[in-house]
């Protein structure tokens, strides 16, 4: 595996050195004096390989983020791409602001409360999880389009080209490309597009096949040339709309005409002295993470011992869980306590009905019933430039390789995230994860989500981080932040072992190791229902500054392909 990821970079540096001799030609009047080290942690070393090459250019961090994200869709197109979308944390260093920008997938005009239902009420198997109904307009390409214009220096022409280069060129299939790939074996059968995109010669490709995607190729120049225009509207809009309409879907051109990303102000709260700064809806993240820790900031935890720690830190992810199910949607449509949700005092509330000795079933908590979580699909990348600019980016296309779709000739691999939506009330989505009113489907509404992309900040640090992993994102966060607060460096900190509760399912998951025996026993007497998953998830993503030291850092998941690098 090693190896051939060796040669998968060597042979990557025919694709990137021309480039950067372009970018060298563009940026000649940009100074590259460093005040201190850079630092791109992804889920694909070709990604961030071509992320330091725009930074070591004079790029900031804004237009390596662009880089890393178009680089990720053409070879992680299982967890993301120009057919999804996500959320980007900033921090700009000249005026300290720090912004989201929000690119997640809205639902189609046509999308209705009851569209995934049939004439008894019941929740259609697979309509919200594959083929082109399933698919959410995507963001990702406007989102890359509105960093370039309003945060980066390089136009798309330059930060794009490594993607392009790449989709022309080819790259190297990995074990873990293939192995994601068979979840998506059926859907080639019904969708021509995708088999012959991902297929060799009716197979799934062997490791190390060089896959290359013409089609991804003109898309990604049609949007480096013309901007948003490229994608949302001329030949890639019509072909992606007549692609939809032709496999079932309901876009239509009004609704690409409509999207657009949104600046939304992140959401902030501190843990023992930590700032914490994450993102808000219609993401689930920030303050589902506040919550629990603000649950946590009332126990002692570093005293407790293992078993009664991990049993506090698993009821208080229960009730933010449980608040998400309730009261969490898209902010334009419905409205969120969010100042109630993210207070001391209602924490403190929460945190009476906790017993040291018993755990409370979910039942008792009042709140949606239902009732497995994911954690492969979607994909982090942490940034931060010698200017002090910094970006934490969750980006995703939900399933792995999303709806399974591609419509024909733009080789975009179209999300399912409407599943992220409640199709009917109290029913469980792909996750697992149940929900309200708040989060029905809606036209032109953006689906509730679990990405977390985040930044942590005392006097001594600065740390962006992220994962993918579906509902477990979440509860992948705040053990990452719990460690990092006991003293762990960052590697240690995106590799601890993890465990996850959401409230329904009503039962603690954790990773192979997580949970020693007598951890399991003792949880197991106190009524807790425990899970242990078949394989390690998540693929956390984190570059660190240490501010008293001058020292950057950076950490890729060991669980994942990624590399972290530090120039």
């Amino acid at each position: 595996m090693a190896t051939s990821i060796v040669r998968q970079l060597k042979s990557s540096m025919t694709v990137i050195l021309p480039v950067l001799l372009v970018i060298y030609g563009v940026i000649n009047s940009i100074s590259c004096a460093q005040s201190k080290p850079m630092a791109i942690a992804s889920a694909h070393p070709l990604a961030t390989h071509a992320g330091l090459a725009i930074l070591d250019a004079g790029g900031n961090a804004f237009d390596a983020a662009i880089t890393v994200a178009s680089v990720l869709s053409v070879v992680e197109p299982q967890g993301s791409g120009l057919g999804g979308g996500g959320f980007f944390l900033l921090h700009r260093a000249d005026d300290n602001v720090d912004v989201m920008i929000d690119a997640r997938e809205k639902a189609p005009l046509a999308a209705y409360q009851r569209m995934f239902q049939n004439e008894q009420g019941e929740v259609i198997k697979g309509a919200s999880t594959q083929g082109p109904l399933s698919a959410g307009v995507p963001g990702l390409p406007a989102g890359l389009v509105y960093l370039s214009e309003h945060y980066g220096r390089l136009p798309l022409s330059v930060t794009l080209q490594p993607a392009i280069n790449l989709a022309e060129k080819g790259f190297r299939v990995s074990p873990r490309f293939r192995r994601l790939l068979q979840f998506r074996i059926r859907q080639m059968t019904v969708n021509n597009a995708l088999q012959t995109i991902f297929q060799d010669q009716g197979q799934i490709p062997a490791a190390g096949f060089l896959l290359r995607q013409k089609d991804l190729a003109r898309t990604l120049r049609l949007l480096s040339t013309f901007g948003w225009a490229g994608f949302y509207q001329g030949e890639v809009a019509s072909l992606l709309v007549n692609g939809v309409q032709a496999g079932g879907g309901i876009w239509t051109q009004a609704d690409l005409d409509a999207y657009h990303v949104v600046e939304r102000k992140p959401v902030v709260g501190r843990y023992r002295g930590v700032k914490i700064i994450s993102a808000a809806p219609p993401s689930s993240g920030g303050i589902v993470l506040l919550e629990v820790l603000n649950i946590l900031s009332g126990y002692p935890l570093e005293i407790m011992t293992s078993d009664l720690r991990k049993h506090l830190i698993i009821e208080a992810m229960r009730r933010a869980y449980r608040d998400r199910a309730v009261y969490l949607g898209d902010p334009d449509f419905v409205q969120i306590p969010v100042e109630q949700l993210l207070s001391i005092d209602y924490a403190a509330g929460l945190r009476v009905s906790i017993q040291f000795d018993q755990a409370l079933p979910s039942v008792f908590l009042n709140g949606p019933l239902a009732g497995q979580a994911g954690g492969e699909d979607t994909t982090h990348f942490s940034i931060m430039d010698h200017d002090g600019n910094r970006v934490a980016a969750t980006l995703s296309i939900n399933f792995p390789f999303g709806s399974g779709f591609v419509a024909p000739g733009t080789g975009v691999v179209l999300n399912n995230e409407m599943d992220d939506f409640v199709s009917r009330i109290g029913a469980v989505n792909g996750y697992g994860l149940t929900g309200g009113e708040a989060n029905s489907i809606g036209a032109g509404k953006r689906m509730l989500s679990s990405m977390t992309p985040t930044f942590v900040e005392d006097e001594q640090r600065i740390v962006a981080l992220g994962t993918p992993g579906g509902s477990r994102i979440i509860s992948m966060l705040v053990v990452a932040i719990l460690e990092l607060t006991q003293g762990a460096d960052v590697q240690a900190m995106v590799d601890a072992p993890r465990f996850h509760h959401q409230y329904l399912p009503d039962q603690v998951q954790y990773e192979p190791g997580a949970l020693t025996l007598a951890e399991i026993k003792a949880l197991q007497l106190r009524g807790h229902r425990l899970e242990e998953t078949s394989k390690h998830y998540g693929d956390m993503q984190a570059v660190s500054w240490q501010k008293d030291k001058q020292v950057m850092t950076a950490a890729s998941d060991s669980r994942g392909e990624g590399l972290a690098l530090v120039k």
